[in-house]
């Protein structure tokens, strides 16, 4: 099996390499490279912007009778991106930098024009002294002039510098420092006084408010009604049987009627008290008694009317 890539060539035995014919290529013969553009630039025909750094397909050839320290030159065909215009731009090896030829303008170049200005100047300036003694002498007076100005502003400068020198600027600001102090408590010392003021008005108004509010004094206002206890009733109805009861005794009292033989004979055959109560004048007897004046039916359970007691009671209740 052959190998993928081929390091060697069989030279046949009888190989002669001075037969073999030699291409006679043209000297402005064109390549294709691929290059970025060097500078920005903008298109003479459509003003379209071509940016440092974008990459094109251009062709390359060798500028006919142009060499620089036997340095050649080279030219570079490229289209514009927008309208296909053609431009074209040089190799300077003489300032390490690119020159354009046709189709577009080169973008900020004015550095560049400043310098080469210059050195126009001063190449022009080199010949005519180079023929002329009288120039020469001008151009020294003119050039001494120019010094002696230079060297008055810069005296000048020098004295202002000096001048500022003197200038304590710690203390300017310590002086506007203090400045803004004084300021700023004059302003709270203005604040509080207006403050004081509104305060001391304020308590004045409310003074001659009260004093007439109490003048015209308003009415009380009326009290809210006691709401009924819910145990209240247990309370007053025993008063109220308690006052019938009395009324019902009064008007029974009128109508007993006293029989003095039988509590004389009572008396006489010497019956007292019971030592439990049960005697006609006990305390069983005058309960029952009590209880049967109130239902209104006296001599009721076997017991005759209770004269002492319901003359006691009588009495009491006149």
């Amino acid at each position: 099996m052959s190998e993928r890539k081929v390091l060697n060539k069989y030279y046949p035995p009888d190989f002669d390499p001075s037969k073999i014919p030699k291409l006679k290529l043209p000297k402005d013969r064109q390549y294709v490279v691929r290059l970025m553009a060097p500078f920005n630039m903008r298109c003479k025909t459509c003003g379209e912007y071509i940016y440092k750094g974008k990459k094109f397909n251009a062709r390359k050839e060798t500028v006919q009778n142009e060499v620089y320290l036997g340095l050649p030159i080279f030219r570079f065909y490229i289209k514009c991106t927008r309208c296909l215009a053609e431009i074209t731009f040089k190799t300077d090896p003489e300032n390490t930098d690119y020159t354009m030829e046709h189709g577009a303008t080169r973008n900020f170049q004015a550095e560049k024009l400043l310098e080469e200005e210059e050195k126009r100047v001063q190449k022009e300036r080199e010949d005519e002294e180079l023929n002329n003694p009288m120039k020469v002498l001008e151009n020294r007076t003119k050039d001494s002039k120019l010094e002696m100005e230079v060297l008055e502003n810069l005296q000048e400068l020098k004295d202002l510098n000096q001048r500022q020198a003197h200038v304590d600027f710690e203390a300017m600001l310590r002086q506007h420092r203090l400045s803004e102090e004084e300021r700023r408590r004059r302003q709270q010392e203005e604040d509080e006084q207006e403050t004081a003021a509104l305060l001391e008005e304020a308590r004045r108004r409310r003074l001659l408010e009260d004093s007439d509010s109490e003048e015209e004094a308003a009415p009380a206002p009326p009290r809210p009604a006691q709401r009924p206890q819910p145990t209240a009733i247990l309370h007053e109805a025993p008063k109220g049987k308690r006052k019938a009861a009395s009324a019902g005794r009064a008007q029974l009292s009128g109508l007993v009627v006293v029989k003095k033989t039988k509590t004389a004979a009572a008396g006489s055959t010497g019956q007292g008290p019971s030592p439990d109560g049960s005697g006609p004048s006990g305390p069983k007897a005058r309960a029952a008694c009590g209880s049967a004046a109130a239902l209104g039916r006296p001599g009721e359970a076997g017991l005759p009317p209770c004269t002492s007691h319901t003359r006691s009671k009588s009495h009491s209740s006149l």
